[in-house]
């Protein structure tokens, strides 16, 4: 035995103790006969020692276990250089597995050079369309001889009503950020909905029909929130400081993506906008993301006015030195009741001094200023929403009202008389004046329903809505004092149906809107009798 290193056999392959001669088998077929081979050598080296141990020197006795060390250190060295070998493969398909895993969502990787990356968005596309009337809701050929044409206002169209993209960056558990386009905003051409005269109708003519020809828009209102927040260092509080919407109302604050008709009330349009400023927000009695007691605390610019006709309040730099202040309280006495259901109330206000150094003659004597008075302006929102329990399951009601109090901008009012200073037939000074508004809905949702599983599957999708939607959104100057504003309230009826494609995500809605315009009493004014009934379509995705 201490010639020639003797050979092994298993079946017809054999090999020689210490030979590194593979062969061409293929890696399964290698480690399978390395085991055999060894486990057979092992096993008859034993059995023969076991009978010759007697029979051969101490000597022989030593060289046969250290040619067993060697066959076993062999083997070790072949199964190392192979799982080697399986190391360097894995990882191309795993990485493969990856790319095809992470290709689609929901929950796919994002790649970002610190903290956590979430991509949210929502596309809005509608088609929607009035009743045809040319002639506009100041029309008078008879005492005053006004044009007002509604040319531009009543025609049918697709519109892409907002493109939504979120980027949330959540840099470490304390600090936020949240950016938010829309380039849908910055068409200015559509007619306005639910009804085509608006939040607010305020002067002749057909204004829209230059953007109408020429497809042209207002200023760049493309971003909407811009925003760092601070959490999870003071106990039920967080900080928030950029562009947002200020804390006001119920519906004006909703994701537009759960929103109930095709489009917000007319109070809830009215606070959909964004301002640049910070508040402190407060929850308790509950997850923070839903406490039962909440409140906020906010400090904005307040550029342009609570009426809509001093421009939008984001993108832009204060025009004067004041600054508004909000607060907002929601309590929630019942909430998530398996009987009872849930119960939300609240209020809301914002306030501060708009205006500057203007003067009561804003035509004549011009400074270079905001040609506004100073005003105290307020804004005051209150509602109440009930989602019952038990077998009623599934209904909701919910109900907003606003007053809101301001001064308008010079120039942005009708007067019929011509009693304004230049005699062009608008306004150029009015003194502070108050509308109000507000909405009662019901709805009935199927899938939240105690019906939710005896239905059909394809009839759970299902939700009946209606609604009552007033606003004085009519304005026009006093025909006794020019500087004086008249309100008039336009009245929407809204029978809404809602089908939601698996899940929230994809809904489909169609509203047929009832639209009942005000009338004026007083012989010197006239309103025309605006057929503008609607029929709008919503098709939805949110991801």
């Amino acid at each position: 035995m201490g010639g020639a290193a003797p050979q092994y056999c298993l079946g017809h392959v054999c090999a020689k103790a210490g030979s590194k001669e593979k062969g061409n088998w293929d890696k399964e077929t290698m480690m399978s006969k390395i085991r055999l081979w060894g486990v057979a050598v092992v096993a008859s080296l034993m059995a023969a020692a076991g009978t010759a141990r007697a029979e051969i020197s101490a000597a022989d006795w030593e060289a046969l276990k250290r040619e067993i060390a060697d066959v076993r250190k062999e083997n070790a060295e072949i199964r190392k250089a192979n799982d080697g070998l399986a190391a360097r493969l894995g990882p191309v398909k795993g990485s493969v597995d990856k790319a095809l895993e992470s290709k689609y969502g929901p929950g796919a990787t994002v790649s970002s050079k610190q903290g956590k990356l979430t991509i949210s968005g929502l596309m809005q596309v509608w088609f929607y369309g009035y009743q045809r009337d040319t002639q506009g809701l100041f029309q008078d050929n008879q005492v005053n001889d006004i044009s007002d044409s509604n040319n531009g206002l009543d025609n049918s169209t697709f519109r892409l009503r907002r493109a939504e993209i979120t980027l949330t960056m959540d840099l470490n558990e304390y600090v936020r950020s949240v950016v938010q386009i829309d380039p849908a905003r910055e068409a200015q051409s559509f007619p306005a909905y639910p009804a085509n005269t608006g939040t607010a109708k305020r002067t002749g003519g057909s204004p829209n029909i230059a953007n109408l020809q020429t497809g042209a828009g207002a200023a760049p209102r493309m971003l909407k929130d811009a925003y760092i927040n601070y959490h999870g260092q003071l106990p039920h509080h967080d900080f928030q400081i950029g562009q947002f919407k200020p804390m006001l109302g119920e519906e004006g604050l909703r994701s537009v993506s759960q929103i109930d008709f095709v489009e917000r009330s007319f109070i809830g349009q009215l606070i959909d906008e964004r301002d640049l400023g910070a508040a402190l927000h407060g929850s308790w009695w509950g997850d923070p993301k839903e406490g039962r007691f909440q409140y906020w605390l906010g400090v904005f610019d307040g550029a342009g006015n609570y009426l809509g006709s001093g421009g939008s309040y984001s993108n832009r730099a204060d025009d004067n030195n004041d600054k508004d202040f909000a607060y907002r309280v929601l309590l929630r006495p019942l909430w998530k009741d398996e009987t009872w259901g849930s119960i939300e109330l609240g209020m809301s206000s914002e306030m501060g001094h708009h205006g500057a150094e203007g003067t009561t003659d804003p035509v004549d004597n011009v400074l270079n200023s905001l040609m506004r008075l100073e005003t105290w302006a307020m804004r005051h929102y209150a509602w109440f929403d009930y989602f019952p329990g038990g077998p009623v399951r599934g209904l909701w009601f919910k109900s907003e009202y606003a007053w809101i109090k301001d001064r308008n901008t010079p120039g942005s009012v009708i007067d019929v008389l011509g009693n304004d200073i230049n005699g062009d037939g608008l306004q150029d000074y009015a003194k502070p004046f108050s509308v109000q508004g507000g909405y009662a809905t019901i709805g009935y949702k199927i899938m939240d329903s105690r019906w939710a599983e005896e239905v059909p599957h394809w009839f759970k999708g299902f939700e009946f809505a209606g609604r009552y939607d007033t606003f004085q959104n009519v304005q026009v100057a006093s025909l006794a004092r020019p500087d004086h504003t008249n309100v008039y309230r336009t009245q929407v009826w809204t029978a809404g149906l809602n089908y939601y494609i698996k899940g929230y995500n994809a809904k489909l809605q169609a509203n047929y809107n009832v639209v009942i315009n005000p009338e004026s009493h007083n012989p010197d004014l006239i309103f025309h009798s605006v057929k503008n009934d609607s029929l709008a379509l919503n098709f939805q995705v949110a991801f």
